[in-house]
């Protein structure tokens, strides 16, 4: 097959506020190939948009290369066209002046550009709302304008950007289903897709090949050839299979993170945000039957109804066992101000500061600064947020958020 992509050893930076450079994606290698999906399978906030950009030509990367059709992609290529997780349509246009536009931009005569978007929403299914305003639509219609805008320019290369994420279950599985039947009858004017989402099923039931995308900075960890015929059943044991090696490699991945950090001191430790509600939901669920304890990473997920990107954080957290889940409120808030003393080293650090300090206080930029020294300012904030929620459910410390400042109730 020919290769429509190219992507060889790409590294993207962003500035911080200090003057230093962010890394983001680092010696990224990766292909699209003529007649293939490939999905980016990864967490929120680990490169994969970023990468979509480069490709879309919308940004340009500080190293590496990128190559569309043989040619290096130096700006907004034609024959690339993306749909976005957030729909992006003008509410001023009509369904069928959204799908126009990206004719209007090639300058063809009106009756073809006219004649192609009719085609094109006749194919996505939304034949008789040529004139609804977006407003009047569902977000499932809204996303098929979305698709029928992205197809009518006949692209070779097809870019979505978790476009499922925004809707509901039900339609969201219309919508993907819809999507690769339309693509495995060759109906679709596209030869070949990418596909970015953080959802191992939507994964394995859209995608010929996933790679899986490490974080900080974004890296191709693995690649996992999905050798299922299309429609795939997800009840099948071989898709039930797929679904349970990629999340075996995202866990492994994530777990050497985790002890990465559980070495870190202070500041290094990068927290997702979990709030202890999540956590002793999970604690109770896994030492409660059938699991009494143990339970395999997929099975987990569909029981709690959570996705990768949330079980994971949630599963690192969980440190405290059974005797957490048979414990009262106050017991378990012991047990969790004794687990965050030991596991989260940026929690016993604000902790020790308060207790040295005279006024048994400090602000916010305190520890702020610090964290900003070790990661972005986004991931700073979201850890800061992280560990606040933590101690005030193990009542380790108080923070005011009014005031920026932390402090302790009953100082010792």
């Amino acid at each position: 097959m020919t290769n429509l992509l190219e992507v060889r050893n790409v590294k993207r930076t962003f500035p911080r506020g200090s003057g230093e450079e962010l890394l983001v994606l680092d010696d990224v290698n990766m292909t699209l190939k003529e007649g293939e999906i490939v999905g980016l399978l990864g967490r929120s906030g680990s490169g994969k948009s970023t990468l979509l950009r480069l490709i879309a030509g919308l940004a340009q990367p500080q190293g590496g290369s990128l190559t569309y059709m043989g040619a290096p992609i130096e700006g907004p290529a034609q024959g690339v066209a993306m749909v976005f997780q957030g729909f992006a349509l003008f509410p001023w246009m009509t369904v069928l002046e959204n799908v126009e536009l990206g004719l209007e931009a090639l300058g063809l005569p009106q009756a073809e550009i006219r004649s192609r978007a009719l085609a094109a929403i006749d194919l996505i299914g939304l034949d008789g709302y040529e004139s609804a305003y977006p407003r009047e639509l569902s977000g499932g219609m809204r996303q098929r304008v979305g698709f029928a805008r992205a197809v009518v320019v006949h692209p070779n290369i097809l870019l979505m950007d978790e476009p499922f994420s925004a809707l509901d279950v039900l339609t969201a599985e219309n919508l993907r289903t819809d999507l690769v039947e339309l693509w495995g009858n060759g109906k679709l004017p596209i030869k070949g897709i990418m596909l970015v989402t953080h959802n191992i099923e939507e994964a394995v039931l859209m995608c010929d090949r996933v790679l899986l995308f490490s974080s900080n900075p974004a890296r191709v960890s693995a690649e996992v050839v999905i050798n299922l015929p299309q429609p795939r059943d997800r009840t099948s044991p071989q898709f039930e299979d797929y679904v349970d090696r990629i999340y075996v490699e995202m866990t492994a991945k994530r777990i050497e993170r985790m002890r990465q950090a559980h070495s870190a001191t202070g500041t290094n430790m990068e927290l997702a945000h979990v709030s202890p509600n999540q956590i002793s939901g999970l604690i109770e669920a896994l030492a409660a039957a059938p699991y009494d304890g143990k339970a395999d990473l997929p099975d987990i997920a569909y029981e709690q109804e959570l996705e990768v990107d949330e079980l994971f954080p949630v599963a690192e957290a969980t440190h405290m066992g059974k005797r957490f889940a048979d414990s009262e409120m106050n017991d378990r808030k012991e047990i969790f101000s004794r687990a965050l003393m030991s596991y989260v080293p940026l929690a016993a650090h604000i902790r020790k500061v308060l207790d040295e300090r005279t006024s048994h206080s400090a602000p916010k930029t305190r520890f702020l600064d610090e964290l900003e020294d070790h990661m972005a300012e986004d991931t700073a904030e979201e850890t800061l947020k992280t560990v606040v929620s933590w101690a005030r459910f193990a009542e380790l410390f108080s923070y005011d958020d009014d005031a920026a400042s932390f402090s302790l109730e009953n100082p010792t």
